[in-house]
């Protein structure tokens, strides 16, 4: 039985909605991308759009796409939504090659007024899960604090014809 996609369901009913090695592979997206994104967020203070795999061994890669040149000719402009769409187009033309893949992009939560690590994470059984973890600096430590893990929808980018 597969969850509806206007229903954002909490981790338990959404693993026991698809196969179980599907959902493994997800999870494990999930918790290296977002773990690769506050590791980039500490060190570096941004990160910019990434993609993780899960290989048809089993292995997870990480895929990257660089970004556009900005106006100015600096690196301190780029635009994200580009390089999603370019990241999604190359998981596309690749997608024999993995199982699974997920998209990691920083976001701004509009009405918490904060930032976000998104994870947006499918199977080629059609499974996905999608998560936001909200993150904000400490005004007295100056170091991120981490907010709730939670789930978010999405919607297919990679196997869809």
């Amino acid at each position: 039985m597969a969850a509806h996609p206007e229903e954002t369901p909490d981790a338990g009913s959404w693993r026991e909605s698809v196969p179980e090695a599907s959902a493994t592979d997800l999870e494990n997206l999930l918790g290296t991308g977002v773990g690769a994104a506050q590791e980039q967020l500490e060190r570096n203070g941004g990160f910019l759009p990434f993609a993780l795999v899960v290989q048809n061994d089993g292995e997870v890669r990480l895929v990257a796409v660089t970004p556009a040149d900005a106006d100015d000719g600096s690196d301190a402009d780029f635009d994200a939504d580009t390089m999603i769409r370019d990241l999604h187009e190359l998981l596309r033309q690749h997608r024999d090659e993995f199982r699974a893949a997920a998209v990691v992009c920083d976001i701004t939560l509009i009405e918490e007024d904060s930032d976000a690590i998104h994870v947006a994470a499918e199977h080629q059984d059609g499974s996905l899960f999608a998560a936001v973890l909200p993150y904000a600096p400490n005004p007295g430590t100056r170091e991120l604090e981490f907010g709730q893990l939670s789930a978010d929808t999405n919607e297919p980018a990679v196997w869809v014809d």
